[in-house]
């Protein structure tokens, strides 16, 4: 990818800012002059949050929504459309504007994408496109044809996620690859919201007590960032067009353990409090099958969890002493086209 230029959509988000520091440490240790253009809705509330992003000169910044941005006529290589639901929790966006931005954005970035030249386009989707994983299938692999139910108004964030799956399907002239992307945890997860590791980190750094709203029966897995951007670009270099692949841990973990594993690796003698009533219907799971990332593309996990939950507690406890706050939005020009 030397010399090369690309262009991210959604790209301040979880996803976005371990591709940008990625990029930048390749830049900075192998003098790879990789750039990029980063689309965002709030790019000046990320470069507070991130302030040593904003002085590095490889990265455009732009403001705006990718379903109706003007995109610039910039050479670009590769496009990473990584822009999700209109609100970082999905409960909290109306179902029918959640689908209707969805896509609309996948048609205006695709339309870029072919007037562009874009040699190839990563799209990231969500293992939620397989909509609830049975009792008896210990891992979900990506010839599973399971699916939402599209009754349910809780089911618009994976129905949208097969839907702009189905759209690249349908443009062919745009070399086009999909990643259905499961758990992660990081640094820059968020600690509050719908992510139960997050809100168990969050509760373990507070002192506690860890609260699990649920039985602690429900199985995840959980993938470290820097696994993720790896899978990412080698998906984007060398998945095969028209193909998903899935991106994830394979090890799985019950909510319950998780929340224990955190509190040992705190410490304090942290107290975990399990509120929730055990789900008759069965264990819920999520939880990925990864062969095909294996077998086809040479892909393997590096960190396991208790390497990932280590780096991570060690990075929130001196994360604070790492922010700049003189940094103001204001003189940050950056330009908008809607």
């Amino acid at each position: 990818m030397a010399g090369a230029q690309l262009l991210i959509t959604g790209g301040t988000g979880l996803f976005g800012i371990w591709l940008l520091e990625t990029i930048a440490a390749a830049n900075d240790a192998l003098q790879v002059a990789v750039g990029a253009t980063v689309l965002s809705r709030d790019p000046e509330r990320f470069l507070l949050r991130v302030p040593h992003m904003a002085s590095r000169r490889e990265f455009e910044w732009l403001r705006g929504n990718p379903a109706c941005f003007a995109f610039p006529p910039t050479r670009h290589d590769y496009l990473l459309h990584l822009a999700t639901a209109t609100s970082a929790d999905p409960r909290q966006t109306e179902p029918i504007a959640m689908l209707h931005n969805k896509l609309a954005s996948i048609h205006n970035v695709l339309r870029h994408a072919r007037q562009a030249g874009v040699r190839r386009m990563l799209v990231t989707s969500s293992g939620a496109v397989y909509g609830p994983q049975p009792a008896g299938l210990g891992r979900i692999p990506e010839t599973w044809h399971g699916a939402p139910d599209p009754l349910k108004p809780s089911s618009a964030y994976g129905e949208g996620k097969r839907l702009i799956e189905q759209v690249c399907a349908l443009t062919p002239e745009v070399p086009c690859v999909i990643a259905r992307c499961f758990s992660f945890i990081g640094p820059h997860l968020p600690l509050h919201g719908r992510f139960a590791a997050g809100n168990f980190l969050r509760d373990a750094l507070n002192g506690g007590p860890i609260v699990v709203n649920g039985d602690g029966r429900a199985r995840r897995s959980y993938m470290h960032p820097a696994d993720l951007v790896t899978w990412l670009l080698t998906i984007l270099l060398h998945g095969e067009t028209g193909r998903a692949y899935n991106v994830g841990s394979d090890q799985c973990v019950s909510i319950g353990d998780l929340a224990r594993q955190i509190a040992g690796q705190v410490g304090g003698n942290l107290s975990v409090e399990i509120h929730g009533e055990p789900d008759r219907s069965g264990v819920h799971s999520y939880v990925p099958q990864t062969d095909r990332a294996r077998h086809e593309l040479g892909l393997q996990l590096t960190l396991d969890l208790p390497s990932t939950l280590q780096r991570t507690i060690g990075w929130l406890r001196t994360a604070s002493s790492m922010r700049d706050p003189r940094i103001a939005a204001a003189s940050l020009q950056i330009p908008a086209r809607n």
